[in-house]
Parts: structure tokens; sequence; C-alpha cells
């Protein structure tokens, strides 16, 4: 048994069974891999993949407690080589950040500068959508990080912690007749049309129960992914706009009012979610405290190693 039957083994999976896929991937030939799965699977006494004629169609059972396995091998060995890398060279090295839209566009900025100020050997690199695609990308070592909303809390596999607070806000021409009620209820938002976020997006779960739960249900006339694209439509008086909080800023958005709806669509918590058992390097815990100060290394340190269960806001 060696490191590159466990690696063809991960591979494999990661490329929907396609052997042809996992060998480009690892630069190496697909009869090599076949062969090394082969001959591992014979090492085992156990078959781990299932077969058509000679393709790979899926893991047997005892084939998805193998990938258990190999997926915690090849994270500790990850971990060993980031060790040397992180005693090597302390502030140098790559860092990437998976994230949405909205924390790209609207929070990040301000942290990125900072932290490329105190880091300026570091290659930082964004990655962006939605929140189940960006989970996947920490699952897949594709980035180091994700930061987005309470969605990427229930992935199996990260450790998720609490940033931020926010909540939604509407957004409205500067005539526009909602301005004139003290509070603005639900039922008068559902009366125009809206124009809000995609589904995966920016709190959206919340927006949809909020409606539901008083039986209502509102003319949603565009969904977009980017806060800037909801607001140009509304300027343009195509409807009525429901954006994060931190999305709008009244200097930029100089054509728009904002009516804060946090009493009827509630608070929204942005969170920032690591792969479990990952090795992180020491410039990694400084950008996640330039995000959120409450999030120190020993705090960290602590969820991430099982001594501390959780933490909340």
């Amino acid at each position: 048994m060696n490191l590159h039957q466990l690696r063809f083994v991960r591979e494999a999976v990661r490329q929907n069974f396609n052997l042809t896929e996992a060998a480009k991937a690892l630069y190496t030939s697909q009869p090599g891999v076949s062969k090394a799965i082969i001959e591992l699977e014979e090492e085992l006494g156990v078959d781990i993949f299932t077969r058509h004629g000679k393709r790979i169609r899926g893991l047997t059972e005892p084939g998805r407690a193998v990938l258990r396995s190999v997926e915690l091998i090849m994270q500790e060995i990850d971990g060993l080589k980031q060790i040397g890398k992180e005693f090597a060279a302390q502030d140098s090295g790559s860092f990437t950040i998976a994230t949405t839209h909205t924390q790209a566009r609207y929070t990040l900025p301000k942290v990125v500068q900072a932290f490329t100020q105190k880091y300026p050997k570091v290659k930082l690199s964004l990655l962006q959508g939605n929140p189940r695609q960006i989970a996947e990308m920490v699952l897949k070592d594709q980035a180091d990080l994700a930061i987005a909303t309470e969605a990427i809390a229930s992935a199996d596999g990260l450790i998720s912690l609490p940033c931020y607070q926010w909540e939604h806000v509407v957004v409205v021409p500067h005539d526009h007749a909602l301005l004139k009620s003290k509070m603005v209820t639900l039922e008068e938002i559902a009366s125009y049309p809206l124009i809000t976020y995609d589904s995966a997006f920016a709190g959206r779960a919340k927006i949809d129960h909020a409606f539901h739960i008083r039986d209502l249900k509102p003319d949603i006339l565009l969904e977009a992914i980017d806060a800037d694209v909801i607001k140009t439509y509304v300027e343009l008086g195509m409807g009525v706009g429901i954006i994060a909080g931190m999305a709008f800023d009244p200097d930029r958005d100089r054509g728009l009012e904002a009516i804060s709806v946090g009493h009827l669509f509630g608070t929204n918590v942005s969170r920032v979610a690591l792969k479990q058992g990952a090795y992180l390097r020491s410039y990694v815990y400084s950008f996640i405290e330039l995000l959120a100060p409450t999030l120190t290394r020993k705090l960290i340190e602590q969820v991430m190693s099982g001594e501390k269960d959780s933490y909340e806001l």
C-alpha cells in the first residue's frame, strides 16, 4: 500500500469515477491509475468500486469505509506538508477564500486591504459561489475557508463560527410611498413587485419564511445574486428591493433610501467555515481575527480540536 494508491482512489471519486479525468488531475496515465486501484483492492481483499465492464461506476459499501480512511490519511499528510511550509516561511504562501458575492463586495474589501498590508508576501485569492458551492470548495481543499450566512453551518465536514450579525433592508426611490410608513409591514411590502436575492443567497430563506407564515404570496419580479443589480432595477422603478443591510451605502446609493426591516425578517449571522481537522497557517488565523476580532486563534484552536463544542455571538 502506498500514498499514490490512496491519492488515486480519492481523485477517482472527486472526478465522478472518471479515471481518465482523475489521471489528468494527477498528471499521470489512466492505465496506471486503474492498475494501482486494482492492486490496492487485491491487497485489502475487497472491491472499493462497483464496475460495469472496465469502467468504475460507484463505491461499494466497504469502498465507502475505505474512502473515509483515505480522506483522513490524506488530510494528515496535507497537514504535515503545511507544518513544514509554515515553519519554513511564516509570512508567505498562498491563501484562498471562498465566499459569496455580497461578502466579497461589501464586507471583505477593508479586511483584505488590512491583511495584504500585514502579509504582503501572501498570495490571496477569492473564489465566489453560492453557500453550497463554497462549502464544497473547502471540503475539496480548493479553498482554506468559506465565508457566508448560516447556510454553511449545516455542511458536513466543516466547522463554522459566527462572525457578525446583520439585517435586511428594503430599498426604494426617494419619493416611494413606503417611506411614509412609520413601521413597514409585510403586507405593505407584498403589495409591490419585489426584487431580491436568488434563493441560495443572503438570507433569502428567512425572507420567504416570513411571507409564508403570514400566508402572503409576494410577486418576486426579479432574483439576482448581486445587490448592485437589485438596486439598479429598483432605481428604474421596476419594484421594491430587499437586500442585506451591509450592501447599502447612502453616499454611494444616492438615488435610493433604505428602510430597516429586521423586525420582519429577523437577524442573520455571517459565518466563517473551516474544514474539520485542517491545519491552518498563522496568517489564516490573523485573517479571521481581522474579519471578526472575537474569533481569536486560541478560540479557533479550541473549537477545531473539540475542546470547545461551539461558539455563538
